[in-house]
Formats: C-alpha cells, structure tokens, sequence
C-alpha cells in the first residue's frame, strides 16, 4: 500500500536517510520523487553548465587516470580527469581510497559520478565522488538492471546517491498500480491523459521519451487540479460565510469624498471600484486581491471602498507592514479627506467621520483615546500597523479589512484581524509587488483578483540606468553630479543602502553571502555612505539618514522634513521601499543595488516621478559585466512593466523564495508543476476545479480526489488554506 511506511519496504538505514535529508516517509512519498532528468545511454553530461556548490550526478567518460604522491612523501591521491567530449573535470581521490577507483576507472571507462562541485586551482573538480560503472563491474554488478535507454537521475544527496535512490524505486514500484486516481474519469479521457499507474510507471522506468512527455503532462494534471480544488472549495465555503451586505448612501460620505477630488479617476480604477462595490453590497464576504503597479492609485481605491463601508454604517481598518508606511497612510489619507476626516470636531463636515492611527510605539494616551473611538465606533476608520491585532483592540462593527502589502503579513495576522468583526467582515488584500497571473492562481488562489494596470494622469517616466562602479569609476562620480543638478533644479533625491551600518561586525552570527565572501566587500551601509557623501561629492547639501533602527517618532521627523522639502538627499534602507510618497524627489542612487531582488528594486524606482519631473534611477553595482546578477540589474533598466519584471524574477529565481514561507504548505506539493511555464494548465484547472466543486462541494462521488486532497491538506496547510 501506498501509506506503508518506507521502513518495511526497504530497509531501516536507507529510509531513514531518505526521511532526513529527502522528506520521505512512506511508499507514496518515493512514488512521487520523481527523476530530474534523465541520462541516454552513451550521452554524456555537458560538464561546462555544472553549478558550483551544488551536489551533481553527470555521466562521463574517463579520459585519463593517474597516481600522484604528495610533496614529502606522506601518502598518494589518485587524479581522474573525465570528459563529456569538450569539456573536462577533475576527481581527485585520496590515501587508502585511491586502490578501488585505481582499479574501476580506467581510459575510456563511462560511469556515473555523484559529489559537491568545487573550484580548486581555478579548475572544476569533485573531491572523492561515489560513481556507479555504466558497464559491469568486477562482481558482475551493472547499471543495466534498468534496461531502457533513459537512465533516470535523481534529486540525490550526499548521503544517498541517484542510483541507490532508483534501486529502492524499484522495489516499491510495483505498487504503483495500487494508486487512486484523483482525476474524475471524464475529465482523464477528455483530456487524453493517460492513469495515475502508468504515469508513475512511464515517470520512473520510461522506455521512451514519449512515455516521459505522456508521464509529465499527466502528474503536472494533478498537482495543479488538487491544488485548485482545495482553492475552489476555499472560494465556496467563503460564500457560504454571512457577511454584512454594505451599500453607500447616494448622498453620504463618499458621494461628499468625490466631489472635492481635484482630478478624475482613471478608467482602471473605476472599474476595480465597481468590481469592489459589487462585492461588498453582497451578503457573504468580499475576498479580493487588487495588484497594482507601483503610483497605480490602488490607495485611492482603498479608500473609497473604506469611505463606502463607513457609509453603511461599518468601519473600516487597513493593517500597513511598517510604522512609517501607517503614519505615511494617514497622513496622506487625512489630507485627501480635508474636513471629512475631522468627525466629532469643530469645522467637522456633517458627513465625516475619525480617521486614526494606530501604532505599537504611541504614547499611553493617544492609544487609549485611539482604543475609545474604536469601540465606541466614533472612529469610523483606523490605520495601523500589527498593532491593530491585539487583544485589547475591540471594534465597534468592523466590516471592512484592508491588507497593504500581503506579502508582509503571515495569514495568521490576516485571520487575526478578520476575527474581529460580529460577522466576517469583507477583505481586500492591495500589493504594489505585480504578482504573474500563475502565481497569483496558485497562492492566492482564494481571492479574486482585480488590477490596476494605468497609470494616474501626472505620473512622469523614469530612467533607469546601470552604473558599473568596479569598470567604470567615473560613472559613479557622474552619479553623483546628477544628483546635484536635480537638487540645484529644486528637487530632491534618494539613496538607499543595503545596511544601516551600525551592527557589530561577526557579532550578529549572520552568514555572509557567496556573493560577500567572493569579493570580500562587506554591503555598503546607510551610515557610512551618509557621511562619505555629506562631506565628499554632496558636500553642502542637507542630507539625512533614515533607517528601521531609528525611534518612531524621529522616522517620522525625518519623513516629514523630506516631504516638505527642507531636506535635499535622504540616505536610507528599503524601509522607504513601499508607500512613501514625496512627488519632488526625482532622483534615486541604489548602491550595491546586485543586493537587492528585482520586485524590490522596482518597488524602489516608484518612490521616484510620482510628479509632473520626470524620474531618474540610478543602479549601482560593482558585480562584473558578464555576472548574473548584472544581468538581472539590466533588466530591471530596460523596463518599467512590473508584470513583466515578475516574470524575470520568477524565472531568476527558486518559485519557493517567490511563493514565500507562508505558503510552504502550496509550494512543497508543487514537484512537477512549474508555475511560470505552466501557465495554461494552471488556468485550465482551476476552471474544471471551479466545475467540479460546484457540483459535488464535499466530493462524495470522488473518493480517489478526496483522498488526494487530504494528502495534499495535512494540517499544517489546511490551517493555511483555512486562514486565507
């Protein structure tokens, strides 16, 4: 059976190897590692794309194989160069280890070889790889107990080489006919693809590379349909939730709201405004992701949306990632709303309502002001920061729940929140970071999504240009030059760091970066940087610094003074990198700017041309021409397309560190889909998950997709899909 522990089949000592370092349990969990590649027989691995400081397996041919002995005399190592027929490698073996691979490994020999790939005297080599002979051994013993062409490679490990892992595959494989298929069979035969037993036979021990296309498309199949059916009936079971249905009056706040905005909306955010006031005049809650590029208007969007919820007689709270983003939004939110936001005052217009803020660091006497107009409902609106998910935070009728930046925020923070209304309040989740279409099916599979993909009128282009510090010195000198010239013309600039600066070198135990260890150049640091400038190449100008570290209320000082324009250069760390709005500054210096992801710096860049100037970006790095990381930063210069960007990223990147930690649960049942080139296979599977679900919600008449389901929704992600 498929649940059998792998213990009993093949023996302790292996399977607990296996549970380690491989995360396999049982007899299903083996079934479904499956191969990475596969090796032809008589096809060589090309040695030259081998990635360093990973473990490999390569199939080669011994090209030359010889004993040396070590200066003094103390002891021999055996050195074997093999070769894919272009390129080489070397393997070195040593003391009492050097007679049997002396013996195997002769001219001409192919074996397959597992180890570490390492650099050593500026060449590639593997230090005292295990092989496996490609034809037979001394003892008789070959590879070609598997007798197809294809000679399948596995994601081993240092401990466990491929081709012990395909010796224990073979002993469990012949339970693979026992696996119960999770597609429904009229969905299998209309789509022409072949059942679960013969995929995982054909995935394993192909014959042919026809068998591994029919094996692939039918496992990527399921991966994606199980998954979206766990999402479809997340999306069911929320309508079947009670919500508070929240209707703005046509002569409330937010009818007053639009008729003191100075500018029109774009057709982008009339549109999404109306998918989101349909969703909240419905009687089960609103469940939307609003993307949004960077200056896209999604604030602006948000606040109508909280403008109609307080109409109808609810409040509203929108939970920001950091305390000078909450401040930022208040700010702004504030002075959008003018007299509408001074409920309960002087001067107060009869509709408006308290907007207040709500921060972990406020004094004891503005919080519990801020605690009274909650639960009294004066305060109609409340923007915070996790703070606002604390048990003492009580709401009067809480009916809607904005999320700024969901890829901040754990799920339990979102639940938390959503647990304080009388019913389920409606929830929308806004993110600047352009998520790909797959990736937003896959992780935030339960929420409909909306995007606002305009620009607001006003919004100027950005430059963006690479500055090759190491090459090219007097770039960086021109950098600053133009930094200058924006102040001179009346504008103001940023710089931003990788690091603050003031961290006890080694202290922290932080690891260095491969990155930091080859050039051993520590990251360039907010402090350092500030004073180099202030007294060199910016000298005269008004710069101030700006990082996490700081006191609240100084952050907030320094913000101010930024945005009001009596500071010229602000050097600070990405804690600027989402919200801060300041349309005089024009001009961004990133340094060491290869330290950064490309949605991070994209989301840097939008802190600039947010006004009628345009935007200039400057990206510094010291990396080589030919490096990767150069690569990604002329990527980022050729386009100002988020969504596009995302997909670099994505294709840059493992999909784990972009589907993130949150969502571990959805990325470790992900082993054959990819979801970048699987585009359309995710989005058809959602539409027959969505079919499937409508009819049969608790699949009563699909026991074999029950029974995946469970196995893909143990507990620990069936919290999080719960949570959603």
């Amino acid at each position: 059976m498929l649940e059998e522990p792998l213990k009993k089949v093949i023996g302790p000592a292996t399977a607990k190897v296996m549970a380690e370092h491989l995360g396999l349990h049982t007899v299903g969990d083996l079934l479904h590692h499956y191969p990475r590649r596969y090796a032809e027989r008589g096809e060589l691995t090309r040695l030259a794309d081998l990635p360093l400081d990973e473990h490999v397996t390569v199939v080669a041919q011994v090209a030359s194989a010889r004993i040396m002995k070590f200066r003094g005399g103390s002891g021999q190592r055996l050195e074997v160069v093999i070769t894919d027929g272009s390129g080489q490698l070397q393997l070195v073996f040593f003391g009492k280890g050097v007679h049997k691979p002396h013996k195997d490994l002769l001219p001409g020999t192919r074996a397959m070889f597992a180890g570490k790939v390492s650099v050593f005297n500026r060449k590639l080599q593997l230090a005292h790889p295990a092989y496996q002979l490609l034809r037979g051994g001394e003892d008789g013993e070959t590879v070609d107990s598997w007798a197809g062409a294809l000679i399948p490679i596995y994601p081993a490990t240092a401990k466990l080489e491929s081709w012990k892992i395909a010796k224990s595959v073979d002993t469990v494989l012949p339970s693979a006919r026992e696996a119960v298929d999770p597609l429904p069979p009229a969905l299998r035969e209309g789509r022409g693809l072949v059942p679960l037993p013969e995929a995982l036979l054909k995935i394993h021990r192909p014959s042919t590379k026809a068998d591994i296309a029919d094996a692939r498309a039918r496992l990527k199949w399921d991966e994606a349909f199980v998954l979206q059916v766990a999402l479809a009936r997340r999306r069911y079971a929320d309508t079947q939730l009670p919500a508070v249905a929240r209707k703005p009056k046509p002569d409330g706040l937010l009818a007053a709201f639009d008729a003191r905005l100075p500018f029109t909306l774009t057709e982008g955010q009339e549109k999404v405004s109306k998918e989101i006031f349909d969703d909240l005049a419905a009687e089960h809650p609103m469940h939307r992701l609003l993307q949004g590029e960077v200056g896209s208007g999604k604030t602006m969007v948000a606040l109508r949306a909280m403008l109609a919820v307080v109409d109808a007689g609810g409040q509203a709270a929108m939970l920001a990632p950091t305390e000078v983003l909450a401040q930022q939004h208040h700010r702004s939110i504030t002075e959008m709303m003018g007299e509408l936001a001074e409920g309960g005052m002087l001067g107060g217009a009869e509709q408006a309502t308290k907007v207040v803020l709500l921060t972990g660091s406020m004094g004891a006497a503005a919080r519990r002001q801020a605690l009274l107009d909650l639960v009294t409902g004066e305060a109609g609106i409340v923007i915070g920061t996790h703070a606002l998910i604390e048990d003492k935070v009580q709401f009067h009728d809480l009916g809607l729940v904005v999320v700024d930046e969901q890829h901040r925020f754990g799920v339990e923070q979102r639940d938390a929140l959503r647990g304080k209304g009388k019913q389920p309040p409606h929830l929308l989740v806004m993110t600047a970071t352009p998520i790909p279409r797959t990736v937003a099916m896959t992780v935030f599979g339960d929420l409909e999504t909306s995007v606002l993909d305009q620009l607001p009128a006003g919004r100027s282009p950005i430059a963006s240009h690479v500055v090759p510090a190491q090459d090219k010195p007097h770039f960086l000198a021109r950098a600053w030059e133009r930094v200058r010239e924006e102040v001179e013309q009346g504008h103001q600039a940023y710089v931003v760091c990788p690091r603050i600066g003031d961290e006890e070198p080694e202290a922290k135990g932080k690891k260095k970066s491969p990155e930091d260890e080859a050039e051993k150049r520590p990251p360039l640091a907010v402090l350092d940087v500030a004073e180099q400038l202030a007294q060199g190449p910016l000298k005269g100008l008004k710069v101030e610094i700006l990082h996490g570290r700081m006191q609240p209320d100084d952050k907030d000082v320094v913000m101010r003074r930024f945005a009001a324009g009596e500071t010229d250069v602000l050097v600070a760390t990405t804690v600027i990198e989402v919200g801060v709005n300041v349309p005089n500054a024009t001009a961004m210096v990133i340094m060491d700017a290869d330290r950064f992801g490309v949605s991070q710096l994209h989301q840097l860049r939008g802190r600039v041309g947010r006004g009628s100037a345009p935007g200039l970006c400057l990206l510094v790095s010291e990396m080589p021409e030919a490096s990767a990381a150069r690569a990604r930063l002329n990527a980022v210069a050729a386009t100002l397309d988020g969504f596009e960007l995302s997909r670099i990223d994505l294709e840059q990147r493992r999909e784990g560190d972009v589907l993130g930690q949150a969502q571990s649960g959805v990325r470790s049942s992900l082993r054959m889909l990819t979801v970048i080139d699987d585009e359309e296979i995710i989005a058809e599977a959602r539409e027959e998950a969505a079919a499937v679900v409508a009819q049969d919600p608790e699949l009563e008449h699909l026991p074999g997709l029950r029974t995946a389901l469970d196995a893909l929704l143990d507990e620990e992600r069936e919290q999080y899909l719960d949570k959603g």
